[in-house]
């Protein structure tokens, strides 16, 4: 894992790649799960049954829930030290690129593309990609916006 220790890390990670975090199974637990929290109870979804005859051959993850993971993912590839909140300011693109099978492992490979100086600290934009595995084609590749505020 990659530990930026302050502001002036943080600024020359611009640019580039922090890490790849582990293989993670996306199983029906999890995906009824998700089902559960947010009322989305597609068929294709959570009911494998009928999924099994659908367009993807087998239940798959929501896309959400495939974006809802970058935080427990990003846990595993970096972290910011020292005493800073670190506050989701937003989205500037999100695609759901290749369907997650149930079964399927997914990681995710993250880059930093930007850090721009702000009054109370620094906005941070990141790139998440969402691999498969063994598929070339990613999941979900999506730039998220966090501002990082000293207390």
């Amino acid at each position: 894992m990659r530990i930026l220790n302050d502001s002036r890390e943080i600024a020359e990670a611009a640019g580039q790649e922090l890490g790849v975090s582990e293989w993670i199974a996306i199983t029906q637990d999890r995906i009824d799960m998700f089902a559960d929290a947010t009322g989305d109870r597609q068929w294709i979804h959570v009911d494998p049954e009928r999924a099994a005859q659908g367009p993807f051959g087998a239940t798959i993850a929501h896309g959400y829930l495939t974006l809802s993971m970058l935080p427990f993912l990003g846990a595993q590839v970096f972290a910011f030290a020292g005493d800073v909140a670190r506050v989701n300011y937003g989205l500037n693109k999100v695609r759901f690129v290749s369907p997650v099978r149930v079964g399927s492992k997914v990681r995710s490979r993250v880059e930093m593309l930007d850090v721009v100086d702000i009054e109370k600290g620094q906005q941070v934009t990141l790139q998440y990609t969402i691999e498969i595995k063994g598929d070339e084609k990613p999941a979900c590749v999506a730039e998220t916006v966090t501002l990082l505020m000293a207390s």
